[in-house]
């Protein structure tokens, strides 16, 4: 079977970093959290990346990799664009960015033609969780609506520096998904931690509970299904001002409207990411520590 694609949503505008948080570097030869997780998936199986981004980051980008990755993967780029809806769909005039992770992956759909992983470009995932997705995605058993998600413990998720979005998950006793609900504000408490739900009030989490880092494994035939899922969700609330296409709320609506099933796959992996500018210092730190571990080489692709 042919290696999986790598699909890397990179196109985020790290508002609450205060910066490019895709190409800031973190290793000691400037490698970039994604450098790392690239690096991981190729050891993996993988056998090229897609990089989702904003238009002005593609040059960039090049640049970056450059030849680091010949004889490795294949690198190509999708943007994403506001304007890039489906057909018939009308983009609300005072809407400024894009729609979200869903609108993401549906961005990519002309450049995806195996089953494929998903990640975020900023979130350390770990060589692990690379190895179990890459197992699944290459298991040619599996139908082409059975999907998978890496799932970590929300405690080991948060940020110490604010809130965080997570995809909350339950899962039944066969090991597959039986929800995942999206909570866009989560804070780490002492013990524990919380969300704000949308009407203001907070409501209690244990930090044991599964959580979405959208680390993803699909099939070909997700972008019909979320084709169909976007365009409902623009003409119920895409003139709302912020509305947000999440990936965890498409693969849910899927899984309740028995349309797929998610199999969710444990990982002992850390994880750790840049949402805050604090955070960059943690995975410098952690980054260090591995390659003085070995894990990884002092000058990733020499």
């Amino acid at each position: 079977m042919n290696s999986p694609t790598l699909l890397v949503l990179a196109a985020g505008l790290g508002s609450r970093y205060g910066g490019i948080k895709q190409m800031d570097a973190v290793g000691p030869s400037g490698e970039f959290v994604l450098d790392y997780s690239i690096y991981d998936a190729w050891r993996a199986g993988f056998g090229d990346a897609v990089l989702v981004i904003r238009e002005e980051h593609e040059e960039p980008l090049r640049q970056h990799f450059g030849s680091r990755l010949d004889g490795r993967l294949g690198l190509s780029f999708v943007c994403q664009r506001l304007e890039d809806l489906p057909t018939g769909s009308v983009l609300p005039p005072e809407r400024r960015k894009p729609w979200g992770t869903g609108h993401a992956i549906w961005s990519a759909r002309q450049a995806v033609r195996r089953p494929f992983g998903v990640i975020n470009a900023d979130d350390f995932y770990g060589a692990g969780a690379y190895r179990a997705l890459a197992g699944f995605l290459q298991d040619g058993g599996v139908g082409p609506d059975t999907y998978a998600m890496v799932a970590y413990r929300l405690a080991n998720t948060l940020s110490r520096y604010g809130t965080v979005s997570r995809g909350i998950c339950a899962r039944d006793a066969q090991g597959f998904l039986l929800e995942v609900v999206e909570r866009t504000a989560i804070e780490r408490l002492d013990r524990g931690a919380r969300y704000r739900a949308a009407d203001g009030t907070w409501g209690a989490l244990s930090g044991a509970e599964l959580a979405s880092l959208n680390l993803w494994g699909f099939r070909p035939s997700l972008f019909l299904a979320v084709e169909e899922l976007f365009a409902e969700f623009l003409r119920e609330q895409g003139s709302k001002p912020g509305a947000e296409f999440y990936i965890p709320t498409v693969v849910d609506t899927l899984v309740k409207r028995g349309r797929c099933r998610t199999l969710v796959l444990d990982t002992d992996e850390p994880w750790f990411g840049m949402t805050y500018k604090e955070d960059r210092a943690v995975v410098v730190t952690q980054i260090a520590e591995r390659i003085r571990a070995g894990v990884y080489p002092q000058d990733l692709w020499a």
